[in-house]
């Protein structure tokens, strides 16, 4: 039992904690309300840094004192903390530092209690803390076996605690980086640590959201300069702040006076940027988020102009810093690699003006590339040439670096540079290497001005997740995969006409010019022809070169147009294309860079779905352009005999399903495909006037998701019935060929994918699908309203102006509705819905969607296929638009 005293020295000293807790509380919100006021009054990222640092280690040093820990202990500062550079929401890194030996049980119990309260207590303020406790061998041996905890023992502080003690764990810790071997292993770890972050980001920082922190190019990149300084400075004086590395590398000439200005510049803008976003968002977040963009670019003074918003500029001058970032840190890492080597460099001659030297690209003499401009592109031939060479070594990227602007109007305008760069394009191999190489450091935008222009520019849809330069980069990228035979099992027929091609270095410049225009206001396509028309003439390429590039420009999203919003079964179709493309050349150049072109978006936007319809497209074109006085018939009447072989393998002779054809109708066999013929005829013979919806489901032929067919008498609430139904399994129905028979029975065909995009299909679901969809399709069923998803977080920060575009048909009474909007959970089923109020009759669907964009194309027409009026179309576009 405790005496009377003893609860009432307990319970005061409970209260007593209580306010503490309360006052310490207070006086971190109140120091925190006036940091973040004194930055929004007057930003300053380093009186930011150390202000917030200061309100820091007052509260703490204030805690521990009254902790009462034991007088032996330290309370050290590490990781950004350490450094001095703590983000207003960031961790609070801690090191509790202990002695060796702790004298007895009972005092090492008493410590240990005591530390716990302390960390419950920090908490209960609202600090977040990121706390060890470590001995000073633990400490040693822990930054020998981890190199995160070795890299966050290297930026410390001590906060409060023996003074000797603290010094004897800086020693210690820089005890462990004297050996020339500890700091090659140090330099190794760190390098292969960055290039593992990098590989997370998909080794670029040019996608639309990304981590201000840890991207390529990132701060991340910047402390690991840091690191690697202080590591290799370890005899002389810590450096605990980033402008001391500057300054010691300018003194060591490692950098320039200029660079180390560029650097800070960068740094800061990264800093600032990361400031206002953990402001803005009150937590810690370091991905520059949709939902922050917008505020953030107002936060910085940036306005809206006619060709870009604020939060286009502002990410622009982003992917600025990060591009710089990323070219110092690969310099500086490289000389550090020098450095660091203990073993005298193999060098190995190349040419009068280049050598191999540990098989990095180094000149012969150090005024080479200002004394001679056309060997900045010789180096990049070289690189090809070489596969030996792993890159350039650091003293000719230095020099890269400070001649560069001699890449002008003069270096522009010489016949022999120019021959360089068509040679460098030329290459069997290394050409998108070359080229990515060439635009990060810094010489391809003032090669091609007009590509300097897109260099970190955003564009603004989900569809393109990159910057456009690194769009385009990414397009080249694929062109060259399409040339190694080791990769011919991803796209086979890719790989097959990419061999054939007789000039793949034509491929590369329309890759390089399709996009170049964007952002300048009007069609970017339009735009892109002029500039390559341009380029092409003044490279002095063969005319019908030119001509072919040029081409390929203005016409880069014609074919996955056609493909994805129209009918590829309808000869027609085809007929069109195959008179716009013209030959065979033209169509083998458009089908490579097309395909390129839609993986080069985004990694989600392609599919074995997207696949097939681009090669079927081709195919049918192919064979049009042979045959083009005959291709209609012909391929009418090829599909019919291809039906009627496969149905005769079934056992069905020509009399049992000739009464169905006659009833299909002659367009029927334009509609669809042999394949497609002859599955309807082999299921539906038994069924032709059947009173029961008949529903039957299989994988797709395409190989991509499942294709659903289904018969039924013809019933006005049929497409918004189907559709509703697969809005309510998750699935995405990306193509609908709805058709009436001549005896008014509607047979519909379905590809349907599920939301992710890729298809998981078992006997069980396609099961499902038939029972339960014939189901729903029964009239006594009550028709469901259209499902009311969710709209993404990402959507909501990108909206696009709804639009719907109705033309009529030239040969019929039919018209084609255009729709593009924000995709949603529950559009296609809403569309649906406004079509069966309106009373439209539907003949085809092809629904696109393209990152947050949905671009649905509908082939539609009053009921039994009239004509519709003026005041009826201008009604549904009108309800059209106020339902998307």
């Amino acid at each position: 039992m405790h005496s009377g005293n003893q609860y009432t020295e307990e319970y005061t000293s409970k209260e007593s904690d209580k306010n503490n807790i309360a006052a310490w509380r207070q006086y971190l919100k109140d120091g925190f309300s006036a940091i973040k006021a004194d930055f929004l009054k007057k930003p300053n990222n380093t009186h930011l840094f150390r202000q917030h640092c200061k309100l820091i280690d007052r509260l703490l040093i204030t805690i521990w004192s009254k902790a009462n820990i034991d007088e032996s202990c330290c309370l050290i500062a590490v990781g950004g903390y350490g450094r001095g550079e703590l983000y207003p929401y960031s961790d609070i890194d801690l090191l509790i530092l202990l002695p060796d030996t702790v004298p007895d049980t009972e005092q090492s119990n008493s410590i240990n209690n005591k530390l716990e309260t302390l960390i419950g207590l920090l908490w209960d303020i609202g600090l977040n803390v990121g706390h060890s406790v470590r001995s000073l061998n633990e400490c040693v041996d822990e930054a020998k076996k981890d190199i995160t905890v070795q890299t966050n023992l290297l930026e410390s502080r001590l906060l409060t605690g023996e003074t000797n003690f603290y010094q004897s764990f800086l020693n210690r810790v820089n005890g462990t980086l004297e050996k020339p071997t500890d700091i090659a292993n140090f330099f190794s770890a760190k390098l292969k640590e960055q290039n593992n972050r990098h590989y997370k980001f998909n080794d670029t920082a040019y996608n639309l959201e990304p981590n201000i922190k840890e991207s390529p190019g990132g701060l991340r990149d910047i402390h690991m300069i840091l690191w690697v300084t202080q590591c290799l400075n370890m005899g002389g004086s810590r450096l605990t702040t980033s402008s001391n590395t500057w300054a010691l590398l300018t003194k060591q000439n490692i950098i320039t006076p200029l660079e180390a200005r560029q650097i800070q510049q960068h740094q800061r803008n990264l800093q600032l940027l990361r400031i206002r976003l953990h402001f803005l968002s009150n937590r810690r977040e370091d991905r520059l988020l949709f939902d922050f963009q917008n505020e953030l670019a107002d936060s910085l003074g940036y306005v809206n102009t006619p060709r870009k918003r604020a939060s286009e500029q502002m990410m622009q001058s982003y992917y600025r810093s990060v591009k710089f970032v990323s070219l110092i840190n690969e310099v500086l890492l490289k000389s550090f690699q020098q450095m660091i080597s203990t073993t005298p460099p193999v060098i190995i001659s190349i040419n009068e003006h280049f050598e191999s030297c540990d098989q990095l690209l180094e000149a012969k003499t150090a005024g080479l590339l200002q004394q001679q401009p056309s060997s900045i592109f010789e180096a990049f031939l070289l690189l090809q040439k070489h596969p030996e060479l792993k890159g350039m070594g650091a003293t000719l990227l230095r020099n890269l670096q400070r001649v560069k602007r001699l890449v002008n109007r003069d270096f522009r305008q010489s016949q022999h540079n120019k021959k360089l760069f068509i040679e460098v394009l030329s290459q069997p191999n290394g050409v998108n290497h070359a080229l990515r190489a060439m635009n990060r450091y810094g010489i391809l935008g003032s090669y091609i001005p007009a590509f300097g222009k897109i260099i970190g520019q955003m564009q603004h849809d989900l569809f393109h997740v990159y910057t456009v330069d690194e769009h385009i980069l990414n397009v080249l990228a694929n062109l060259r995969r399409f040339a190694k035979p080791e990769l011919k099992h991803e796209f086979p027929l890719c790989s097959q006409l990419f061999a054939e091609f007789d000039a793949p270095h034509l491929l590369y410049l329309a890759a390089l010019f399709h996009d170049i225009a964007k952002g300048r206001g009007g069609d970017h396509s339009e735009l892109g022809t002029i500039d390559a028309i341009r380029f092409c003439k003044l490279h002095r390429l063969p005319k019908a070169d030119g001509e072919l590039v040029a081409w390929l420009v203005a016409a880069h999203l014609k074919m996955s147009s056609t493909a994805q919003k129209s009918d590829l079964s309808d000869p027609a179709v085809i007929e069109t294309f195959s008179h716009f493309v013209l030959n065979e050349r033209r169509l083998i150049a458009l089908y490579l860079l097309t395909v390129a072109d839609i993986r080069g978006t985004s990694p989600l936007v392609w599919n074995a779905w997207k696949a097939k319809l681009l090669e079927s497209l081709f195919n049918a074109t192919k064979h049009a352009l042979t045959n083009q006085l005959l291709y209609v018939q012909q391929a009418i009447t090829t599909r019919k005999s291809e039906a009627a072989e496969r149905l005769k393998k079934f056992g069905l002779s020509a009399q049992s399903y000739e009464h169905l054809w006659e009833k299909f109708g002659s367009s029927y066999f334009i509609r669809h495909e042999s394949d497609e013929i002859a599955w309807h005829s082999r299921l539906l013979t038994p069924h032709l006037n059947t009173n029961q919806p008949i529903v039957r489901a299989r994988l797709s032929p395409s190989g991509d998701g499942i294709q659903v067919m289904i018969y039924s008498k013809d019933q006005n609430d049929l497409f918004a019935r189907i559709c509703n139904f697969f809005d309510r399994m998750g699935y995405n129905i990306v193509e609908a060929k709805i058709y009436t028979t001549e005896h008014d029975y509607a047979l519909d065909s379905f590809i349907v994918l599920d939301q992710s995009g890729k298809s998981v299909s078992y006997s069980g679901l396609l099961k499902f699908i038939e029972v339960e969809l014939t189901q729903k399709l029964d009239k006594n069923c009550l028709l469901e309203p259209p499902l009311q998803g969710r709209i993404s977080r990402q959507v909501k920060h990108m909206p696009i102006l709804a639009q719907a575009t109705i033309t009529q048909e030239a040969d019929n009474n039919n018209h084609k509705l255009e729709i593009i909007a924000n995709d949603r959970p529950g559009l296609l089923a809403t569309l649906a819905h406004q079509f069966l109020v309106h009373e439209i009759e539907l003949h085809n669907a092809k629904i696109n969607t393209l990152g947050n964009r949905a671009e649905d194309t509908f082939l539609i027409s009053a009921k039994k296929g009239q004509k519709l009026d003026a005041l009826r179309i201008l009604a549904l576009k009108e309800a059209l638009i106020s339902e998307i």
